[in-house]
């Protein structure tokens, strides 16, 4: 196996026993992006002297045992909407042409601490407000969407273009993609991770988090990544979650909530089959299934709607108006519509939340987990704008991608999507794991038990290269 290929938690294990040090690691990741960069077009800009350089003073230490931890070493890409001091954030726009940061973001300072590697920045849908990134390909095919709006962090995980790397989540910006691209997204409970020095969407609904190729992956990324950060207002105070154990398996005495509503309605028969196989396998594994009912499904669209889109007009104020025609045309009408929305309208969003996150508190007390579809379809083809279900309604891409993913950036839970298969025409399955706020533990080793459960799976997309 080349080094590009291994997973994090290998990579890590690797460098540790000196069987392969960050020079060569890092080379070979470097030498991926040379090969597929262009077909997928994945970063915005690829800093490799810098990360050369990282990998020479990470192998120093090292071999000086001075290790700093399972990240020292291991090369990663940072969503451009994330600032590291010096370098541009250009958060994929022609407005933020010419910005460099001036200082690091938070999870950009825990990921240098911890001895992460930065090999450049990757795409985004302007601004984040996209579900299909339209300048990154899909690491499975090149003529289907990467999903968004990380969706060049998930494909650069997804071909062997970095170890791990970090999105945003303000509706499934980290799930979509890395559902659509066969990668492991997780989004952590809402101010679990710092949001310091990340552009902003949506203020009440923006998370920061990873995308990795493997549960026990994330769970390292996300130990490095938690902590209480005053300059965040959102920042929680509770504690980093540990490493999980490597022999973790059994999942006797979880209940695992599934979904009789919404969740289910309006997706694909291959999606619902590989899902609801992939729940069937939690059981095998011990776990106890409970059918409930998601509260309050009819509002999900409405409520995130209502909140997004009026804050995220907030934000973009001065640069709408005095700069307007720098932004793409779907981006400047969403912007543009925000203006309309009655002060009444978002109080009205915000006064539902709390009613959605009250009654979600009540689901949850009542199993440890849901599991559900990470999208009801697999990747689209670029350019289509909308599908077609089988009740004869008609959504619209973007929409479709939102729905099942939104729920979790309203109520602030921890959502996890895996790989559970592949459609007939070979593109990635995602499921999705939601838990109680905080209950990042038990997420992951739910995932974890079905992730190790699992032979003779793909890790990389299959791109020539």
């Amino acid at each position: 196996m080349r080094p590009f290929e291994l997973s994090l938690t290998e990579a890590a294990r690797a460098v540790r026993t000196r069987e392969l040090s960050p020079v060569e690691l890092t080379e070979s990741v470097l030498d991926r992006i040379g090969a597929v960069e262009e077909r997928l077009q994945a970063y915005v800009t690829v800093t490799a002297d810098a990360a050369r350089r990282a990998a020479a003073r990470a192998e120093r230490e090292i071999t000086a045992g001075q290790p700093l931890g399972p990240l020292h070493g291991i090369p990663m890409g940072l969503k451009d909407m994330i600032d590291t001091k010096g370098m541009a954030t250009t958060a994929s726009s022609r407005v933020r042409s010419g910005h460099v940061a001036d200082g690091d973001s938070a999870v950009a300072s825990r990921l240098a601490a911890a001895g992460a590697i930065l090999l450049g920045k990757t795409h985004t849908h302007e601004f984040a407000y996209g579900l299909t990134t339209p300048q990154t390909k899909n690491a499975w095919d090149h003529d289907r969407v990467a999903g968004g709006s990380s969706g060049g962090s998930a494909v650069a995980v997804a071909a062997g273009e970095a170890t791990f790397a970090l999105g945003t989540d303000t509706g499934g910006s980290i799930r979509v993609p890395a559902a659509l691209n066969g990668v492991v997204g997780l989004k952590p409970t809402y101010g679990l991770v710092s949001r310091h020095g990340v552009t902003s969407l949506s203020w009440s609904l923006d998370h920061v988090g990873p995308i990795t190729r493997t549960v026990r992956d994330a769970a390292l990324v996300l130990s490095a990544l938690a902590g209480h950060d005053p300059r965040d207002p959102a920042s929680l105070t509770a504690a980093p979650i540990g490493e999980l154990p490597e022999e973790e398996g059994d999942l006797s005495g979880l209940r695992v909530g599934v979904p009789s509503n919404y969740y289910f309605d309006r997706v694909s028969p291959e999606i619902d089959v590989a899902v609801r196989r992939a729940i069937g396998q939690l059981q095998e594994l011990g776990a106890e299934l409970v059918e409930v009912e998601i509260p309050m499904a009819r509002y999900v669209q409405a409520i995130q709607w209502g909140l997004m889109v009026p804050e995220a007009t907030a934000y973009h104020e001065r640069t709408l108006r005095s700069m307007p025609e720098r932004y793409g045309p779907d981006v400047r009408v969403l912007l543009e519509a925000g203006e309309f929305v009655p002060a009444g309208d978002y109080l009205r969003a915000q006064r539902a939340r709390t009613l959605m996150r009250d009654a979600w508190a009540r689901m949850l007390g009542t199993v440890d987990l849901i599991a559900a579809p990470a999208v009801p379809m697999t990747a689209a083809r670029a350019g289509q704008d909308s599908v077609e279900w089988a009740d004869g309604t008609v959504e619209a891409v973007s929409d479709s991608y939102v729905r099942l993913s939104a729920p979790a950036n309203i109520t602030g839970v921890p959502a996890l999507t895996l790989p559970v298969g592949l459609d007939r025409t070979g593109l990635p399955i995602g499921m999705q794991l939601m838990g109680r706020p905080l209950g990042e533990a038990t997420v992951l080793r739910a995932g974890r038990a079905y992730e190790r459960a699992q032979t003779g799976t793909r890790s990389l997309a299959p791109v020539a290269g």
